[in-house]
């Protein structure tokens, strides 16, 4: 008898080991973590995982089957997750995108989603395309479409719910980037290489008086459109710097034109421009800086269409339009342009 307990309770141990889990375990390694903590999250989740200071972590999330987001501090990914997976994911914060791993029980759904922020970053390269004309432009488009539609029928192993919001997503994904592009299609042609450039005049210059840009010509010009609340724009001041520094001399004037308004200080232009004038000081910001004097309803940036910052422009020495839409200060292409120019 008692033999006979101690197998029936061996085989309910066993038949509970055998149940799938209703949660799913997550690890991981980061190399070159940049944060103590990674978050997991959806549009109704969220879990904050502690990172160890050797880049390992762990723990067990319950969730709802789906598309989740993993971000770890700047960068983010996509992941699928289902109650029973077993994940371990790796990856180096130096090449986020490009070395997400991930392996165990469920593994290939992630890889997948990975695979696929890849390709649509690679695919969707903004600087290519909009070298484009229209014609070019929608004929690009379909093409990227067909690829990423050929790539999602050939992974039959992966979700189904996945692949099918990945093809419904398709069209409007394309369209944004379609619109996004058409009107700095439209932009390059009727500000095109060598038309005179729009003008601004008495804008006020942090050193004194007012500057204009026809005080400028004789030099390039190269127009930073920024403001002191816009996150991207002050990161590009740094990059900003160094080629004020690496141009010293040369024939090139950097301007930096603040549009801070009063709607982005209580309604206040004195607290905008004190503001602008305070962000100079403690960034110690170089180049020529000016405010212009309506923020987003001066005349230069309507005439320009900027629509959002930030903008960066180039004009040459005659006051001509070389590029309205130019290469950020970060982006290497930038140089080249110049060096292109016998700046």
């Amino acid at each position: 008898m008692r033999n006979s307990l101690v197998l029936l309770a061996a085989l309910a141990l066993a038949a509970c080991n055998n149940e799938p889990k209703d949660y799913v375990t997550l690890s991981g390694k980061i190399t070159n973590q940049t944060s103590d903590s990674i978050v997991v999250r959806s549009r109704t989740y969220s879990k904050t995982i502690k990172v160890n200071p050797d880049g390992t972590f762990k723990d067990t999330l319950k969730v709802e089957t789906g598309i989740y987001n993993f971000t770890d501090g700047s960068e983010s990914s996509n992941f699928f997750l289902k109650n029973g997976f077993d994940i371990n994911l790796t990856l180096d914060t130096k090449q986020f995108d490009e070395t997400i791993k991930y392996t165990g029980i469920g593994a290939e759904h992630s890889n997948f989603l990975a695979k696929n922020m890849l390709m649509q970053e690679q695919l969707l390269d903004l600087d290519a395309l909009s070298a484009l004309d229209m014609e070019g432009l929608e004929t690009k488009f379909g093409d990227i479409k067909n690829k990423l539609a050929e790539f999602y029928e050939a992974h039959k192993e992966v979700d189904t719910s996945i692949i099918n919001r990945l093809k419904t997503d398709i069209d409007p994904m394309l369209n944004y980037y379609k619109n996004y592009l058409a009107e700095s299609v439209a932009l390059k042609t009727e500000l095109a290489k060598g038309k005179p450039s729009p003008t601004f005049e008495g804008y006020e210059n942090y050193k004194g008086g007012t500057t204009s840009l026809a005080d400028l010509k004789g030099k390039y010009v190269y127009v930073d459109v920024w403001a002191t609340w816009c996150g991207p724009c002050k990161a590009e001041i740094p990059a900003l710097k160094a080629l004020d520094k690496q141009y010293e001399g040369k024939n090139i004037h950097f301007v930096s034109l603040s549009i801070d308004d009063d709607r982005s200080h209580g309604g206040s232009w004195d607290k905008a421009r004190e503001n602008w004038k305070s962000m100079i000081a403690e960034k110690e910001l170089t180049g020529i800086q000016l405010f212009a004097p309506n923020g987003w309803q001066s005349q230069f940036v309507l005439d320009y269409k900027i629509k959002g910052i930030p903008r960066f422009i180039l004009i040459d020495p005659n006051g001509n339009v070389v590029t309205p839409d130019a290469p950020r200060p970060s982006d290497a292409s930038l140089t080249a342009l110049f060096t292109s120019l016998n700046i």
